[in-house]
């Protein structure tokens, strides 16, 4: 349901902006343009307020993710997901009551305060309930919804969950953390996983402002890995995908309903391909999926940029057989991201952090995700029509980055249990161990 609440939007958006109902009654200028019968391909949709009704969801939720890191640490982790599914519920209702665009605009940035609540707590709440050896699985499941009433549902399963055992270990509920761990474990005898539960919290009490405590050297490794692998889900091109796919469609000569269609298809995909995640990560591990995926991804790219570049022009469309192929490389390219940086943006950032600084540290990798959503849903329709088929080989080119950096710089996680992860991660790594503090207390030199 977490998963669903920014899923199930970054659908949707896509979808509305290419009904002409809704560009005739919010955007009457962008449906004039959109009949003009020798309009640009690449430019009859670049208007700054249509893409503006999409991202503003973007910067709210980056904004509130500061405030819901706070909620997660005060409040707890159930209580920061009831919040953001109210934020959610109230967005709804005023979005699809909107009598004008500045209503929907408003709806909007408050689906993204709902976002950024829920991007905040959700991931922070499975990684810390599930066993190390099912975190990658468990964590994944919440890409995975498919129902209509994500914020309803979020709402009341915030009443039938419990909180997690670090928190209330967190905010010195000690006895209520033992129950919560071996209730989520299924065991009576959880002592040894209590104690470094308990040894974590102690060290997270030291810190009071962990903020602060993530500007040391010794939390550059977690925050550089998190932040740039939000940084690169971004530019691997999904989200302008999937955000305008009707759009998209439309311009390689679909018409509206094969458009949406073509939008679907490619949703059905993604969801179907995170199954792949579900049963691989825990298994394979992190860093094969994600080089696996940069591979593929780089090859559905160029060749989509190839067959736009040679052959849809200003005018005109895609010859059917030319169309299908696109059509086809999309969904593969969809179906990589799905298994790999899609899940694995939120994995990773959520299980790296030690408790002193973990809400702190995702806070920062989601008001990342949310900025670089932001601009890449401000500016897509707009680098479309400036770059034209160009803007694949753009997101190609961050492809070929991204896996670079994979292979040099983020560490296999898999089976870790998250409070041993500077001792078995960071402590042994060629590069991050510079950064750690050595073994006779002293911090590491860089050499």
């Amino acid at each position: 349901m977490g998963g669903l609440m920014f899923g199930y939007d970054i659908g949707i958006s896509g979808g509305v902006s290419a009904m002409d109902d809704f560009l005739l009654k919010f955007f009457p200028n962008v449906y004039a343009r959109k009949l003009i019968a020798h309009e640009d391909n690449y430019c009859k949709y670049d208007d700054q307020m249509l893409q503006l009704f999409t991202s503003s969801l973007y910067l709210a939720a980056l904004v509130s993710s500061f405030g819901a890191s706070k909620a997660c640490s005060v409040l707890g982790r159930r209580p920061t997901i009831r919040l953001a599914s109210v934020f959610f519920v109230v967005a709804a209702l005023l979005s699809g009551l909107a009598p004008n665009k500045a209503v929907l605009i408003v709806g909007r940035i408050l689906f993204g305060v709902g976002v950024g609540f829920g991007n905040e707590s959700v991931p922070l709440f499975l990684s810390e309930v599930a066993p190390p050896h099912r975190r990658g699985a468990v964590n994944i499941m919440i890409a995975l919804g498919l129902a209509a009433v994500p914020g309803i549902a979020l709402f009341i399963g915030s009443f039938v969950i419990m909180e997690t055992p670090s928190s209330l270990i967190e905010r010195g509920y000690e006895a209520e953390g033992k129950q919560s761990l071996q209730k989520v474990r299924g065991v009576d005898d959880v002592e040894h996983e209590l104690e470094q539960i308990k040894h974590a919290s102690e060290q997270a009490k030291k810190v009071k402002q962990p903020f602060k405590k993530l500007m040391n050297r010794q939390s550059i490794p977690p925050l550089t890995i998190s932040i740039c692998v939000q940084i690169f889900q971004q530019f691997t091109g999904i989200n302008a995908i999937m955000f305008y796919a009707p759009l998209l469609f439309q311009t390689m000569g679909f018409k509206n309903d094969g458009a949406l269609l073509s939008a679907v298809i490619t949703g059905v995909v993604n969801v179907v391909s995170t199954f792949v995640s579900i049963v691989a990560v825990d298994r394979l591990g992190r860093r094969k999926l994600l080089l696996q995926a940069c591979m593929q991804m780089l090859v559905c790219l160029v060749g989509s940029g190839v067959i736009l570049e040679l052959h849809l022009k200003s005018v005109g469309t895609l010859d059917n057989k030319l169309a299908t192929i696109v059509v086809v490389l999309v969904c593969l390219f969809v179906m990589s991201f799905a298994w790999s940086w899609g899940p694995m943006g939120w994995l990773i950032p959520s299980e790296v952090f030690p408790m002193e600084t973990r809400t702190a540290g995702f806070a920062f990798a989601v008001s990342t995700n949310m900025l670089l959503t932001f601009l890449i849903a401000q500016a897509f329709l707009s680098m479309m029509c400036h770059m034209r088929a160009g803007i694949f080989f753009f997101f190609a080119g961050w492809v070929v980055v991204m896996g670079v950096f994979v292979w040099f710089l983020i560490p296999e996680t898999k089976g870790v249990a998250i409070d041993e992860m500077e001792e078995r991660v960071w402590k042994v790594h060629p590069v991050w161990k510079r950064f750690m503090p050595r073994d006779d207390g002293k911090g590491a030199e860089l050499t």
